[in-house]
């Protein structure tokens, strides 16, 4: 019978993702009407150190893959030891962060495993015992609520920032199940040679609790230092919409929207940005969203919150004196 809630837990630079502590909140609540064990998902390579964090925000058990072929994420290596370590112990629920690894990777597994996937999910509860995710259709303008009914385990990809992390428990540890490494060059298609990072002291723009997003009324790469100034002031990641990035004002990287980065930030900020379907499918489900744009038209007014209607080059530069007047206060 399947059993267990299992958390695939992301990590970079030797720290794990705040994502995975969201993952672990909203799977310990389950469990806590369900009565069934959490477990965290632990690949890479020299991070036996990180064990510690998953057992203090709520895993019961952490599952440890620490070896030299699990060094650099590749899809056929992570894919086969998930998937294989899924039919030895039969969970239940298998979760991960609906981001650009979790995202390949759940697709992967979903498929060697034979079952479904329920993709970009911003929300779980259980009712009647069946585990229902929501999911945003039509670019956010209306939101779907999805079960599983018999295929196991149940996996998923839930977005960052839409669950709280629980308060980190110090007394409290995993069990830790080592693991083994049983993996040959022939399960590995694809070589990685080099992983090129890119060096910004702003917050990564998938899990940002602010996002500063210029769009085509930026008119030039130059202007996107505005927003820059006012992303530093308030400690907030920096966004584009796909308008911007084809220009080649700004990296791809930087693209939110439904063939860039989705996004589900405290405050989002929309500056000169028109608000396409495809633009809305990235930011829609942010909590508070904010839209500066000189056409009063535009459909990005539609979904905003609060509405500036003005030049965004006089607007943003008195918001973010604004800001940091207040700030200064605090």
């Amino acid at each position: 019978m399947a059993k267990g809630i299992w958390i695939f837990a992301e990590h970079r630079e030797g720290k794990i993702k705040k994502l995975t502590y969201e993952l672990l909140s909203a799977g310990r609540k389950i469990a806590e009407k369900t009565g069934e064990e959490v477990s965290a998902l632990l690949f890479g390579k020299g991070i036996s150190g990180l064990v510690d964090s998953l057992g203090k925000y709520g895993a019961d058990k952490v599952y440890l893959a620490d070896n030299e072929k699990l060094a650099k994420y590749t899809t056929d290596f992570y894919g086969k030891m998930l998937s294989e370590l899924a039919k030895k112990n039969q969970p239940s629920v298998i979760l991960l962060g609906c981001t650009v690894l979790g995202r390949d990777l759940a697709a992967r597994v979903a498929q060697k495993l034979n079952t479904g996937l329920i993709s970009d999910s911003i929300g779980l509860e259980l009712n009647n015992g069946q585990l229902t995710f929501v999911r945003p259709i039509y670019a956010g303008k209306a939101f779907a609520k999805v079960v599983c009914p018999e295929a196991r385990p149940i996996m998923a990809t839930i977005r960052p920032n839409v669950f709280v992390p629980g308060q980190p428990q110090a007394g409290r540890r995993a069990e830790v199940v080592t693991v083994p490494v049983n993996l040959e060059k022939s399960d590995l298609r694809q070589i990685i040679k080099d992983v090129i990072m890119r060096s910004s002291t702003r917050p990564e723009l998938t899990e940002a609790k602010i996002i500063v997003s210029g769009g085509r009324g930026m008119k030039g790469p130059e202007n996107f230092k505005i927003l820059e100034e006012l992303a530093d002031v308030l400690g907030a990641a920096v966004g584009a919409s796909r308008a911007a990035v084809d220009s080649g004002w700004i990296d791809h990287s930087f693209q939110v929207g439904q063939t860039g980065k989705t996004v589900a930030p405290t405050l989002y900020i929309a500056c000169g940005i028109s608000g396409s379907t495809m633009h809305l499918a990235g930011m829609s489900s942010s909590k508070y969203i904010v839209a500066i744009n000189n056409d009063p038209d535009a459909n990005i007014f539609k979904v905003a919150d609060y509405g500036i209607v003005g030049d965004l080059f006089e607007v943003v530069p008195v918001l973010t004196e604004e800001c940091k007047k207040l700030l200064a206060t605090q």
